[in-house]
């Protein structure tokens, strides 16, 4: 059997990473976003176009990630 570290992947693998890269690029683009804004608050500039950007790429995230695994929202109480 061939190293696992040298070989290369098999069409099994390559077809579930092309299934999952919606949600690769989706976390790509929320962690850009991220280190945008904490660069830009290092300098005291985050502009409201760099928060627009963070949320729509946290929507994009949401949206691709499949319904198997998106974490279960907490219902809030409302007290009158």
């Amino acid at each position: 059997m061939a190293d696992p570290v040298e070989r290369e992947p098999s069409a099994r693998e390559l077809a579930a990473i092309e299934r999952e890269w919606p949600l690769i690029a989706a976390d790509l683009a929320v962690l850009d976003a991220e280190i945008t804004i904490l660069a830009a608050d290092a300098a005291g500039q985050v502009s409201d176009l760099a928060w627009r950007r963070l949320a729509n790429a946290l929507t994009q995230a949401r949206t691709a990630r499949p319904l198997s695994i998106r974490p279960r929202r907490s219902r809030v109480r409302r007290t009158a």
